[in-house]
Parts: structure tokens; C-alpha cells; sequence
């Protein structure tokens, strides 16, 4: 998913079930595109070995503007700077919205994507709540794109729609489909990018929900100052993240998605085909399969507790999860 954190409980470990993802709400936040340069490559390959087998080219990496789309992204760039890749990362590039033009432009290489919300940007009428089936479908939309997704992994975070505690016993709101006969009482916090989402604005349509609500403020998803402005009572309902501690650190409500309108949201890089032809595009590949094999969603609401809540740096916390996943 973010900004700098706020939310000082002293919260140590949350373990969720759920699977995020409006596929990649954002802050404001400037991207950055702070370089990371590991060890390099050697000088020259063995003569007999093919130049794209012995090549490490330099590797631009990019991330949605929220923590979790960063934190994934610097789990895959230390990855490959432990082998040998030198890393620019270029972060906080916005929304899906924002981000997919610039990776199709060539301005970046790989990116981490939630293959649910990632296919309905394409078509929301693949989605599904397999994730190989998305990331599947995934590929066939991106292919022409000159783009590839490697493997998924297992954990997911999938978008949450939540009220305070107090709001689901006053409104009698336990699901969605509750939401339609009080929408125009709530006070409602939804992504910048809902208007463009149809898993957001469409979802929503679904369930009765006039769009956009009469009282709306668009706010970054899956981010602390969501979760903030619904705890504040700003807002009533917030569009937050399945893995964000802030559910369980203020006892929100996640309403029941019983028109199951929201895919499974596991997570994958794509990168771009021009790049991999640069290097040994089969180790490449071994080494971020690898690193997503590791990512539970145990693991994701885990790392948000120390992004989030223990306001520690992502790198500080990609490098500690690879440090325990033996990577």
C-alpha cells in the first residue's frame, strides 16, 4: 500500500483471514525513485554462455502508492540485488490507473500486481476467486502488451469494506446487501480511483448503492489515514484492506461480501517481456517465484503490523521476512 505511519498501538502480532486489493488504492505521496545498488554483476561471462544467460541488467521496479504494493516491491528488489541485480525502485507511482501507462511506456520493468483487481482493469467480467484462474486470464489481456506474470503467491488481501463496531449495531449492517436501505446515513471514505474501479464503484452499484454516494470523501485505500478518518468518525464506512491491522487494532467490522463481487487477490510480479530477454529470463523467474511462494497472507498482515502500527521501515521489514522465509 504508504506515508509515514501514525498508528502507535502497541501491537505486536494480528493474524486475519481474509485474502487487498482496490488493486492498488494510493496516497499522494511523491514517488520515489531513490536507486539501490547491490553487487554487481561480473565484468564478462564465459564466452560459450549466451549473453541474455549471463546477463544481471539493471532493473527498474515500481509500486502502487500504498504500503503493501511497496512493501512486496522491495521484497522482490532485495531479492534480486542478493543476486547479483543493481535495483532502481521507483515507488509510489499512484494508482493502477496512474501505474499501468507507466510500465506499458516502458518506464519501468516489473511491478507487483493483485491479479484479481489486475484482470478487472482489463475485464471485469473474468474475475474470479481462483487466483491462478486470474492470473491466467491475467496474461492472456497483458500478452499483446509484451508483459508476463510469473507465479502467484498464496496469501491474498482482497478489499474490505468496514464500520466502527457501534455503526454495525445501530445500522444493523452485517453485509453488504445490508448497506442499500441506510446508504444516504453514512458518511462514506472510498478510494480516489472508485469513480475507474469496477470492482469498487461496480460492486457497489450491485449491491443497490446509489453512485457515487450523496456524502463521499475519496481518501487513498488500504492506508493508514482511511483507517483513521473511520475511527475519528469522520467517515462511516471505510474501503480498506482484508490484511490491514487496523481492523482488528479497532475492532472495525468487515461487512460480509455475500454477492461475492471481490476475486481472489494473490499477488504476482509482472514484468516486462524486453527485459527479460535481457537476462536468463528461467533464474530470473526461479528467484521471484520463490520469494512470492513465501508471501502468506499470515505473512502480509504481519509485516503491516510493523509497517503500520510498529512504524518501522518497509526495507527493515522486507529484509526480516526474507531473513526468516531462508531467503
Amino acid at each position: 500500500m504508504r506515508t509515514p505511519r501514525v498508528l502507535a498501538l502497541g501491537l505486536t502480532t494480528l493474524v486475519l483471514i481474509g485474502a487487498c486489493t482496490t488493486g492498488g488504492g494510493a496516497t499522494t505521496a511523491p514517488a520515489s525513485t531513490t536507486p539501490s545498488t547491490a553487487a554487481s554483476a561480473p565484468a564478462s561471462a564465459p564466452a560459450s554462455a549466451p549473453a541474455s544467460a549471463a546477463a544481471k541488467a539493471n532493473i527498474r521496479i515500481g509500486s502502487d502508492n500504498f504500503y503493501e504494493s511497496k512493501l512486496v516491491g522491495e521484497i522482490y528488489a532485495q531479492v534480486l540485488e542478493k543476486a547479483g541485480y543493481t535495483v532502481e525502485r521507483k515507488f509510489g507511482l499512484g494508482s493502477r490507473q496512474e501505474r499501468i501507462p507507466t510500465m506499458d511506456s516502458g518506464q519501468i520493468d516489473l511491478v507487483a500486481e493483485y491479479v484479481g483487481s489486475g484482470l478487472g482493469f482489463y475485464d471485469p467480467t473474468k474475475i474470479t476467486g481462483d487466483g491462478q484462474q486470474n492470473a491466467d486470464a491475467l496474461q492472456a489481456a497483458i500478452k499483446s502488451k509484451g508483459e508476463t506474470v510469473l507465479g502467484i503467491s498464496p496469501g491474498q488481501d482482497s478489499n474490505a469494506f468496514v464500520v466502527r463496531a457501534e455503526t454495525s449495531t445501530s445500522k444493523n449492517l452485517t453485509k453488504m446487501s445490508d448497506l442499500a436501505a441506510v446508504q444516504n446515513d453514512l458518511k462514506w471514505g472510498l478510494p480516489s480511483d472508485c469513480d475507474t474501479n469496477p470492482i469498487c464503484s461496480g460492486a457497489l452499484k450491485s449491491y443497490g448503492i446509489t453512485y457515487p454516494p450523496a456524502k463521499r470523501t475519496a481518501l487513498g485505500a488500504c492506508d493508514v489515514p482511511m483507517a483513521q478518518a473511520l475511527q475519528g468518525k469522520a467517515i462511516d464506512l471505510a474501503e480498506l484492506c482484508s490484511t490491514q491491522p487496523a481492523i482488528a487494532q479497532f475492532g472495525f467490522v468487515q461487512l460480509v461480501d455475500d454477492k461475492k463481487t471481490q476475486p481472489a487477490e494473490n499477488i504476482a510480479p509482472i514484468v516486462r517481456d524486453d527485459y527479460l530477454a535481457k537476462v536468463d529470463a528461467t533464474a530470473f523467474k526461479a528467484l521471484l517465484d520463490a520469494a512470492s511462494a513465501k508471501i502468506t497472507t499470515e505473512a502480509l498482515t504481519t509485516m503491516g503490523v510493523d509497517v503500520a502500527v510498529n512504524n518501522k521501515d518497509v526495507a527493515e521489514v522486507a529484509k526480516a521476512f526474507l531473513a526468516s522465509a531462508g531467503l
